[in-house]
């Protein structure tokens, strides 16, 4: 199952979290009345009816609707609610959970290992860097990834997690987490949040009334025992929503599981990685166990964040390690915990010797554009994608991501990679950086060009992926001032190319989905013929820029790649002179197809790219243009024959 076709089930699954939602509303509404009922009957014994008979229901239809009204009233209210607190992201489930931020440019060592891994498989993946957290209460091997979009996406960590695992292990657990994130599951895991948290909130008012009230049914008052018998009843309630609540988890979490330990292990061609991982969950006495309720994230954790038998949100655990590594036998776990006791120091020379065969390996440079498994490794990245990624992040002048992961600075670094390599055109790029941002913010970028020096082509797009997480957190009329400034750089010369065009959609796109998480919709409804002219256009703009001194082969390259996107023969290609202004008129359209329809509009762009043998820079990067605008993640590309 590739990228496309997770994000159509992702799409698919959210309509039957939905139902399940509504139905589980209904059990609650129906055990309500049924309660409603058996107390009026104790009230009003001597009334002679049946408890359920029709007259009894007739009488107390009005109390049993108002019920009913209140209660569903109740449970949509406070849905709402949870949703309208997460809006924010990611990081909010991980401050909820006691995360603390992880400083891009910590010192710490396991905390900078974790920083290296999560950017690592992020540049691999193509997508931003997401916000990295660690809950450092927590001593069980644990992991998540929250968000609505790429966009806002929040990785954390437990503190036992770092201590206890090794890189490899870590990079295992990091690349299951991004799966989630690739594959549409972050979106459906944070609307079960809320929707959870409706379910259970009369469990919720009845454990407080419970306590606070525990002292009146110990008195004579007959107020008091009122008041706990109603208590118990509203637990009695909630815990039937906590059954259905637990049914939903388990319904859309356990297979999403199998799927992310399967991602992981096609992340890193290494079932070692997350097997080892899962069996030091199985071997330590604190498993996977987080102190914090996770009565309502638990579904969103890599292991059971509590013991849990029925309608358990994680497959067994002996199973998941079984379905990565096939020849596992429960006697390895043995093996494992005598080798945890015994050499706790043999531990970090595997890890020392393992940080250097990635660099051997890493050293063989990047591999050849495949298009032909390019769609495969969409959320999917292979270990050649992954050292290309480390080769990437590592060739990067250390003083620029340096600034790049400060908040303060993030905006330097984002400029830097604008600067033209013309020494007069850099010259006007700095007088608009002073004009729109002021002359410290001019020297800041002279500095920085003097100290890291120019970058190459192919080390723009990584230093603003990792510049983007520390971007967001500028103050609004900081970013106005940022993004005139960068529209007055782009066009100082009277012309833009297509990093400059792509750079500035990027950060503009990234900047209103971090800020509007909730407003974002990775999977449409439409076809490709029903965008067909926005098809057309983007088609004919990479198809131009793949040939600009040669009409005849634009022109068949276009008809390749209409044909397998439409399945139409042109006889011409249309002018994209204002290649511009049909981007931005079509690029928000296609981002509106159904999953399938990306995918086979990302195969024609293929046919497009290849079809005269030659992958140049501006057709890559229009490549990413367009799978960024319809939120397809698309790994490193490099140009050549």
């Amino acid at each position: 199952m590739n990228f496309f076709e997770h994000q159509d089930r992702s799409r698919r699954q959210t309509r039957w979290l939905l139902l399940l939602f509504a139905l589980a509303v209904v059990a609650v509404v129906a055990v309500v009345d049924i309660v409603l009922l058996v107390a009026f009957g104790f009230l009003r014994p001597g009334e002679g009816a049946a408890l359920f008979s029709a007259a009894n229901l007739q009488a107390n239809s009005p109390s049993l609707v108002g019920g009913a009204l209140a209660t569903g009233a109740l449970v949509g209210l406070s849905s709402l609610y949870k949703t309208l607190t997460l809006r924010g992201g990611g990081g909010e489930v991980a401050k909820m959970l006691g995360g603390t931020l992880v400083d891009p440019d910590s010192r710490d060592p396991l905390r900078r290992r974790l920083v290296n891994v999560v950017e690592e498989i992020s540049l691999a993946s193509g997508v931003p860097v997401p916000e990295i957290y660690v809950l450092e209460q927590e001593s069980g091997i644990n992991a998540f990834a929250a968000g609505w979009s790429p966009a806002d996406a929040a990785v954390a960590v437990t503190r036992g997690t770092l201590e206890k695992l090794d890189r490899s292990e870590l990079q295992g657990v990091i690349a299951h987490e991004f799966s989630h994130i690739l594959n549409g599951d972050m979106r459906i895991n944070i609307r079960l949040v809320g929707a959870l948290f409706g379910i259970l909130v009369l469990a919720l008012i009845g454990r407080r009334v419970l306590y606070h009230g525990h002292h009146l049914g110990r008195s004579r008052n007959s107020g008091g025992a009122a008041i706990l018998a109603l208590a118990l009843a509203l637990v009695a309630v909630g815990y039937i929503g906590l059954f259905f609540g637990r049914i939903i988890k388990s319904a859309v979490s356990r297979q999403r599981e199998y799927l992310a330990d399967a991602s992981a292990v096609q992340f890193t061609r290494d079932p070692d990685s997350i097997g080892g991982a899962l069996k030091k969950i199985a071997v330590y006495n604190d498993h996977s166990y987080l102190r914090v309720d996770t009565e309502e994230v638990g579904h969103m954790l890599f292991g059971p964040g509590r013991a849990q038998s029925l309608f358990a949100t994680h497959p067994p655990l002996l199973q998941r390690i079984s379905r990565v590594e096939p020849g596992f036998t429960e006697d390895e776990l043995k093996v494992v915990a005598d080798r945890i006791r015994r050499d706790a120091e043999r531990q970090r020379e595997v890890a020392a010797r393992e940080e250097e065969r990635r660099e051997r390996q890493a050293t063989k440079g990047p591999v050849p554009i495949d298009f032909q498994s390019l769609v495969e490794q969409i959320g999917n990245p292979d270990l050649h994608r992954i050292l290309m990624a480390a080769v990437l992040a590592d060739s990067l002048p250390v003083a620029a991501t340096h600034v790049a992961r400060a908040v303060e600075s993030a905006p330097v670094a984002l400029m830097y990679a604008l600067l033209q390599d013309d020494a007069a055109g850099r010259e006007q790029q700095l007088q608009a950086i002073e004009t729109h941002l002021g002359e410290r913010a001019a020297r800041a970028v002279r500095e920085l060009a003097g100290t890291a020096g120019p970058l190459e082509s192919t080390q723009r797009l990584p230093l603003l992926e990792i510049a983007l997480p520390a971007l967001h957190r500028q103050p609004p009329d900081q970013l106005r001032r940022l993004l005139s400034a960068i529209d007055a750089m782009i066009h100082v010369d009277g012309q833009v190319d297509v990093f400059e065009y792509l750079l500035a959609r990027i950060v503009r796109q990234y900047l209103w989905e971090s800020a509007n998480p909730h407003k974002v919709s990775v999977a449409g409804s439409k076809s490709l013929r029903q965008r067909r002219d926005a098809v057309r256009a983007v088609l004919a703009v990479v198809a131009g820029h793949g040939a600009p001194d040669d009409p005849e082969a634009a022109l068949a390259a276009y008809r390749a790649a209409l044909e397998e996107a439409l399945g139409e023969t042109p006889d011409a290609l249309p002018d994209t002179s204002n290649w511009m202004e049909l981007l931005d008129a079509s690029l928000g359209r296609l981002d509106e197809l159904t999953a399938p329809a990306k995918e086979k509009l990302l195969r024609a762009l293929a046919l497009a790219v290849q079809h005269d043998g030659e992958f140049k820079e501006a057709e890559l990067e229009l490549i990413r243009a367009v799978c960024s605008a319809m939120h397809v993640p698309i790994p490193p590309l490099v140009g050549g024959r």
